[in-house]
């Protein structure tokens, strides 16, 4: 086993907007999915705005990662809860789950650290609500996110066709640290 990476763990913020697109717009991250690429710093901080409100309203959400406080941001990787919509929903809604995501510059890519901060966010989804399962879909073709699924222990749960891809051969895979209800896979499907 090789050496667990150090790191800080930081909420998002919307100070965090230059180097968040950074990452996010930089082709070399998006090979699986060239259409996912940001493309607009506006976008980049509504898209911050969103996840530090995660924060807020599920008590959990992605973290910015840094090798040292107030650093440069190598990547960022949390838990966020799916399938919950409509008003007055919440956790108990038939179709939640945690959705574990990561995304990392390529420079600090094969370092474990996709691995080891998603151990931390699994760990604090478990805190906040155990019952519901933990989720990582992802295309077929981002290998390397798969070996990660893996690594974390979840079991490949689905494999079909990523409904509305520009790319129709594309395949979406659903690992899931636990059996999913028919609730929950939907939600991961839609």
């Amino acid at each position: 086993m090789g050496q667990t990476p150090d790191y800080v763990l930081d909420r998002p913020a919307t100070d965090d907007r230059d180097q968040f697109f950074a990452i996010d717009s930089d082709p070399r991250v998006w090979t699986h999915l060239p259409s996912g690429r940001l493309t607009d710093e506006e976008e980049a901080e509504a898209i911050l705005v969103r996840l530090a409100s995660q924060w807020e309203l599920d008590g959990i959400g992605p973290w910015m990662v840094r090798r040292v406080p107030g650093g440069e941001i190598l990547g960022y990787c949390g838990c966020s809860l799916r399938g919950v919509t409509g008003p007055g929903a919440s956790r108990s809604t038939p179709g939640a789950f945690w959705n574990l995501g990561y995304r990392f510059r390529p420079e600090t890519q094969g370092q474990g650290l996709a691995t080891a901060v998603s151990r931390d966010a699994i760990e604090a989804a478990a805190a906040v609500d155990p019952d519901l399962p933990v989720v990582a879909y992802l295309l077929e073709a981002n290998t390397a996110s798969a070996v990660v699924a893996r690594k974390l222990g979840f079991e490949l749960v689905h494999r079909a066709p990523d409904a509305g891809n520009p790319d129709p051969t594309a395949m979406r895979l659903v690992f899931a640290d636990r059996d999913l209800t028919a609730a929950q896979l939907d939600a991961t499907l839609a």
